[in-house]
This record gives C-alpha cells, structure tokens and sequence, in this order.
C-alpha cells in the first residue's frame, strides 16, 4: 500500500517521468495498458508521454534507451555498452537481477512477497539466481508464508560494500 506522502509526490511528477519510473522499477517489458494503470492515466495519455520520453531519450547522450519489444516497451542499457557493462559488472547476472539485487539491498531486510510486488513475478528466477551465486540469503517468516530477503557476505566482500551496523534497540520491524 502506498503512504499518501508517496503518492503526493508520484502525482507531483510529469507523466513521462511517472512512466519512466515505471520502466525502470519493472525491469521488464511492459505493455502500455499496464503503463497507463500503474501511471493512473489512460492509454492514449500514455502513449503520448511515452512518445515523449523515448524522444528525449533519443536526443540526449544516455546510456540508457527506450526499447519497444512487440506489445511492450522497456527501459534498457544501449546494446552498444554490452562491452562496459561485462567489464564493470564480471558477474554473470543480467541487467533486471542486478536490480533486483539493488532493491534487496536499498530495502533489506525485505519480504519476499513484497519484492515481488515492486519488481514482478520474474524476481522469483532472481533470487533463485542470486541464492545461487551466494549474494542473497532468505529465511522463512515465523508466523507467514513468505520469507525474509537479506545480502549476504559475499556480496559486501564483492561490492566492497560495508554492511549496515545496527544499533542496540533496533530491531526489523517491516
């Protein structure tokens, strides 16, 4: 459920920058009636902010593009910087694990269900994916059905990232 403040400050944003918001929390294709629901505006407006982003796209250096794959579109990485990204990232994960990874990390310790609310039913392969490579650990609620999602070593060792220090009295309450 979303807080009233976030939801003030989504509508607060144009309608191409909702959709790229959209675009990029997905991770996935997404059809442009699934756009206009979750932007709450209907198709045709949409469509034309989408129009609008995938121009400005085109206009500017990014190394980000609109990609419109059959019924769906989604925000991509430009295939010309395959090469930078096998460089920058050696790991054998794909760009929508990697934001999935990024989403553990932002909101760990996160539910499992409630990642897959925010990335899709695809982050069910990336975990799997990342439990795999070692970077991801789960453990099962006590009194629920899902599980709870927090990084492992390993990923802080490989990212050079230090994990957050608890202070006493704080607890995982989410």
């Amino acid at each position: 459920m979303e807080s009233s403040a976030g939801a003030i400050a989504a509508a607060a944003l144009s309608l191409p920058a909702r959709l790229e918001a959209v675009l990029y929390l997905k991770g996935r294709a997404v059809t442009l009636k699934e756009l206009a629901q979750l932007a709450d505006c209907s198709s045709e407006e949409a469509a034309t902010a989408l129009m609008i982003l995938m121009a400005d796209y085109a206009h500017r250096e990014t190394a980000l593009e609109i990609r419109q794959d059959g019924d769906g579109y989604s925000l991509q990485l430009r295939a010309d910087l395959a090469e930078l990204v096998h460089t920058l990232v050696p790991l054998d994960l794909g760009a929508a694990t990697l934001r999935t990874l990024a989403t553990i990390a932002l909101k760990q310790p996160i539910r499992q269900a409630a990642l897959v609310d925010m990335r899709g039913s695809g982050a069910y392969d990336h975990i799997k994916e990342l439990m795999a490579q070692g970077f991801v650990a789960r453990r099962r609620e006590q009194d629920g059905r899902s599980y709870w999602l927090t990084l492992t070593e390993k990923f802080h060792r490989t990212y050079a990232i230090r994990p957050p220090t608890r202070e006493s009295g704080q607890g995982s309450t989410t």
